[in-house]
């Protein structure tokens, strides 16, 4: 596994500063490009095995990430032998390129250290149907703490106690504690933090929070400023027209709204703005291959013009 692991990393030096147990990080790109990173390839080890969850936390990224880069993938055992494509090559958000990003569609965090020419990736964890994480808001890191402890709101503990649990109106801090062992404050109700779970990252899996691996909120803790700007957005679909004159779109499966829409086997409906829609219609654009991007939303980078 360590050797498919670098060569995996050495396919990438070029375009990744570096990646590590905190944060996959990369260059920001020239004026006028929002692309950044290069997609990998990795053989599933024939010895052991291996879950998909603890392939996608070796190469830092969520669950979901790799199920949409990989159709058809066993969701929890992928065959030892076969290859995954890992999704490392990213379209940045069409948006200000200054503190806390976070696109729940494709359920990742980009934070842009002030001062520094780089932007930092973490795969995240985010609100069950019904219990959303926020989308269209600008906030700040209001408050930071170690060792958080958890008040679970009413309805939590309505929804809990339907499911023959009693929470505490306080849960303690500790290693228990389903906030992890950091938070970064977000307004009155929502926080970044970590986690006790070892399972549900790039999954619908919180009450409204964000939710990270221990070594990534305790990265994001030691190095992100209370006062720093934080956005939220849903965003399925990203695009760029790079200075080249390349152009291409990367699509993630929306969101579901409501728990039929998730259980329903037909795909969720893509919403396009006027300024995407614009971008789409380009007469560059290929029309079968953004067709097929648009169907099969495998979460990378696809370009969509000869």
């Amino acid at each position: 596994m360590i050797n498919s692991l670098r060569t995996a990393f050495a396919a990438a030096s070029a375009i990744i500063l570096s990646f590590s147990s905190a944060a996959v990080e990369y260059r920001l790109p020239a004026d006028g490009s929002s692309l950044v990173g290069e997609n990998q390839y990795y053989v599933v080890p024939e010895e052991g095995k291996l879950t998909l969850e603890q392939i996608a936390a070796e190469f830092q990224l969520g669950l979901t990430n790799l199920i949409e880069a990989n159709p058809g993938v066993d969701p929890f055992l992928p065959k030892p032998g076969s290859t995954l494509i890992i999704p490392h090559q990213l379209i940045l958000p069409d948006t200000k390129r200054e503190g806390i990003v976070i696109n729940s569609a494709e359920m990742r965090l980009y934070y842009y250290p002030k001062g520094k020419n780089i932007v930092e990736v973490l795969p995240i964890g985010i609100g069950q149907i019904g219990r959303d994480t926020p989308e269209n808001w600008v906030t700040t890191v209001q408050r930071k703490r170690e060792r958080p402890t958890w008040t679970p709101t009413a309805n939590t503990r309505r929804i809990y106690a339907a499911n023959g649990i009693t929470l505490p109106a306080v849960w303690p801090a500790g290693p228990d504690n389903p906030m992890g062992l950091y938070a970064l404050y977000v307004g009155n109700l929502f926080a970044i933090h970590g986690t006790n779970a070892t399972f549900g990252i790039g999954l619908r899996v919180s009450s409204g929070c964000i939710r990270l691996r221990d070594d990534d909120i305790k990265h994001l803790f030691e190095t992100v400023p209370v006062g720093t700007r934080v956005e939220f957005l849903n965003k399925p679909i990203k695009a760029t027209a790079e200075p080249d004159g390349s152009r291409y779109i990367e699509v993630h499966e929306p969101l579901s709204k409501t728990q039929e829409e998730f259980d329903s086997k037909e795909p969720v409906s893509l919403t396009l703005d006027q300024k995407m829609t614009r971008f789409l219609a380009h007469p560059e654009t290929d029309s079968m291959t953004l067709k097929r991007s648009l169907e099969t939303r495998s979460g990378m980078p696809t370009r969509i013009n000869p």
